[in-house]
């Protein structure tokens, strides 16, 4: 009968004729629908590609999707961050001390489990600790603050002689992620504070007390001459401060290597580098035994290391210009330290490619660019850190090496042999399997300080359970 293959309407929706098929009448608009559907896309990919307007627009909001979408993921567990990893062995505290081959003193570090610094004897005893609540130093500044919560730790301290500490303070899942800069007194009270700015990575400090901090912020406006840099985009600063926190001077570090002979550094990034351009990590003063060993250097300059261009660089803060910078056999590197001897020091997080592990510790001759001395564990016990990670040219000659990754500290006579290793203690996770970084360390000898030390007990192991 007729009816049978009528349509009929059940509920404001189709029904299927007898074979299970959609009514004619609707291949026509469905076929509509698919084209313009595809001549989108198509005219979409042709903006893409040609980077006509909207195509900025778009990428930003795939880019900013993208961000929020790994912050509500790999940001809501602090386990699943780069700040811990597994732990690879059960070793805990001082595993190694060879009392006639180390260099006597106490071991200054901080961990990503606690925003607190860390003095250790050399049996890993903690004989001081500087901790103070974040919230309480960024009250009134929550402009600044970023991600405070369980992500934020300090990325590198300096301890003053009288045991004051200035900490550069860091987050997790923040862009730009530096949090700011803070001096402690031995008591763990705030002496002052740069919030202004978001301090990252590193701080240096002069031989006069002058201190260099690493800020960076949103740029949204085009570099000049590099149309390859395409806002928004992080912009580096070394921020010039008083031994008393006043700001002195505050330098474009992307503005001046884009006026410098290293410009053409910057049209080699590619996309995702291109957002973060310089990212600098590490800024030393050259002092005045470094620079009568160093032809391109005088003391009072600075040596920085700016990773995603893997250059190591040394700038003069008075003219504000780069004097001389190099490239080397090196890759995603860390704490450049320019040593007594006129030769520099780094780590070199992912540039060993016939190591065991991928790391190593390198000391090179800035003149000739030889390697003279590298350090990068053995097969059974590699040095690895893919990031992060500090080197210190200690006074007996011994390297101390921050391995982050392994959440350790070893110091290594320059032979290679292993004379102190100390592990965090601190375990988390399911089963306590997993290990925070272990982020900077720094020895000082017993004459370096002029504060009384007493036992403390260890801070609260596995903060986040």
């Amino acid at each position: 009968m007729a009816y049978q293959h009528a349509e009929i309407r059940h509920g404001g929706k189709a029904a299927k004729d007898d074979d299970g098929r959609l009514g004619s009448q609707w291949i026509g608009p469905l076929v509509f629908l698919l084209s313009i559907a595809l001549i989108a896309f198509i005219a979409g990919a042709l903006v893409m590609l040609a980077k006509l307007p909207p195509s900025k627009l778009l990428t930003n909001a795939y880019d900013a999707a993208g961000a929020l979408y790994a912050k509500a993921t790999e940001y809501s567990d602090p386990y699943k961050t780069d700040l811990w990893y597994d732990a690879l062995t059960d070793d805990k505290g001082v595993t190694t001390l060879l009392p006639d081959e180390v260099e006597e003193g106490y071991t200054l570090y901080s961990s990503s489990h606690e925003p607190s610094a860390f003095l250790v004897d050399m049996k890993g005893n903690v004989v001081h600790r500087w901790h103070v609540d974040p919230e309480k130093i960024w009250t009134g500044k929550e402009a600044t603050a970023g991600s405070l919560g369980p992500f934020v730790y300090m990325r590198k301290t300096y301890m003053y002689p009288n045991g004051d500490l200035l900490a550069v303070y860091e987050g997790s899942g923040d862009t730009p992620w530096g949090l700011g800069l803070v001096k402690l007194d031995r008591d763990s009270n705030v002496i002052w504070s740069y919030l202004d700015e978001r301090a990252h990575h590193d701080v240096g400090i002069g031989a006069d007390g002058t201190i260099y901090a690493l800020t960076h912020e949103m740029r949204h406006d085009a570099v000049e001459g590099q149309g390859g840099l395409e806002p928004p985009l992080i912009e580096d600063f070394l921020v010039i401060l008083s031994p008393d926190g006043k700001v002195e001077k505050r330098i474009s570090l992307l503005e001046t290597i884009a006026k410098s002979r290293f410009k053409w550094l910057l049209s080699g990034l590619n996309r995702r580098t291109a957002q973060d351009p310089l990212h600098t990590n590490s800024v030393r003063e050259v002092g005045k035994e470094a620079a009568a060993h160093m032809s391109m250097a005088r003391e009072g300059d600075v040596i920085l290391s700016i990773r995603n261009l893997k250059l190591v660089a040394v700038l003069d803060p008075e003219t504000e210009k780069f004097v001389w910078g190099t490239l080397g056999p090196w890759v995603g590197q860390h704490s450049v330290e320019p040593l007594a001897s006129g030769n520099v020091l780094l780590f070199d997080n992912n540039g060993n490619y016939n190591g065991p592990a991928g790391s190593r510790v390198m000391e090179f001759d800035p003149e000739t660019m030889e390697i003279v001395w590298q350090y990068e564990g053995t097969k059974d016990d590699p040095l690895k850190s893919v990031l992060r990670a500090s080197v210190q040219r200690l006074g007996n000659g011994n390297t101390l090496i921050t391995e982050s990754q392994g959440g350790r500290l070893i110091e290594v006579t320059p032979e290679g042999k292993v004379v102190w290793q100390y592990v965090t203690p601190v375990r988390g996770g399911d089963g306590d399997k997993k290990l925070p970084i272990v982020v900077w360390g720094r020895r000082y000898t017993p004459s370096q300080l002029d504060f009384a030390l007493a036992p403390v007990s260890q801070s609260s192991a596995g903060a986040y359970r």
